[in-house]
């Protein structure tokens, strides 16, 4: 056998047990690392969750999951906005002062009910019987809805609707104003929904 055969032998070992030891090494650390990523049943109870708003544009509504409810993120228009305070006459609760510490935080107790006027994050569930609402954006006249419609939200089951702030319109099955979970912004662009405080 020539030295040669065995350099080539020890070589073709070296490579294979190397690759080996690379797989075995990613397959450990892969799991070892996803262990730092919030679990699915940690996501259920109440994890935080991260999102980035940077591509919503004004009048359209991104929905995420948070404690196994869709939250919506809608960034409204300035006409949207203007609407608000002459809807306050037509509100169950205008200045959504029932259930304040349940609904709706400290924070977002003012006619936007929001941090950013500009963005209204709210978990898009009824609070009559935990349906969940359409959008109903476009002012004016449409089957089911007022004349006067200024845009909101449609409950389909039971017909209550909700102004562009989640606040809930007189006389409508739905007893209080759509909650405001607990929310923060990290930077411009991005916002984390189950925290509002900074550790």
């Amino acid at each position: 056998m020539s030295d040669q055969q065995v350099d080539s032998g020890k070589r073709t070992w070296l490579i294979a047990s190397s690759c080996a030891g690379v797989v075995g090494g990613a397959a450990v650390a892969v799991p070892f690392v996803s262990t730092f990523q919030p679990s699915e049943r940690a996501r259920a109870a109440g994890a935080a969750v991260e999102v980035d708003i940077s591509g919503l544009k004004e009048g359209e509504k991104l929905t995420v999951e948070w404690r196994g409810k869709p939250v919506w993120i809608v960034r409204r228009t300035k006409a949207q906005l203007e609407a608000l305070p002459k809807l306050d006459g037509q509100l169950a609760d205008p200045k959504s002062e029932r259930k304040p510490s349940e609904l709706t935080p400290e924070y977002a107790r003012n006619e936007w009910r929001s941090i950013k006027p500009e963005f209204l994050v709210t978990v898009g569930i009824c609070t009559h019987l935990g349906c969940s609402p359409s959008d109903k954006f476009v002012p004016g006249p449409q089957p089911s809805l007022p004349s006067d419609w200024a845009g909101g939200f449609l409950c389909p089951c039971h017909g209550s609707t909700f102004d562009m702030a989640g606040r809930v319109f007189k006389n409508k099955p739905a007893p209080d104003n759509l909650e405001i979970p607990p929310h923060m912004y990290l930077s411009d662009t991005r916002l984390i929904i189950g925290e509002d405080k900074k550790a």
